[in-house]
């Protein structure tokens, strides 16, 4: 895997325990798993990209050679990315609604 999408997997997975950590604060709940999406899951898919790095290290993509981790890494990267957007955005709108500023 390309360095620069490794280091991106790692700045998004800690971007998103920090989203989770916050929610933990400030909304009382706790989510370990996203779009059910745990980490049993991710563990088995990765698993999976294993074997099939065994089987064909390299995919075509648009015509392009490319390393099969760099491309699961970009799709798990953009995967984590509208992850961390969405709830966000839910979460800064439950914010608002739970604590009225009274006029």
């Amino acid at each position: 895997m390309h360095p620069w999408i490794a280091i991106s997997l790692l700045v998004a997975f800690l971007m998103l325990s920090i989203q989770s950590y916050l929610a933990t604060h400030a909304l009382g709940e706790f989510r370990l798993s996203f779009w059910r999406l745990g980490p049993t899951e991710l563990r088995i898919l990765l698993a999976v990209g294993n074997l099939a790095l065994l089987w064909k290290p390299y995919v075509r993509v648009i015509g392009a050679r490319c390393r099969l981790f760099d491309v699961g890494g970009a799709v798990g990267l953009a995967g984590m990315a509208l992850m961390l957007v969405a709830f966000t955005l839910q979460n800064t709108v439950r914010l608002c609604r739970e604590e009225r500023i009274p006029q």
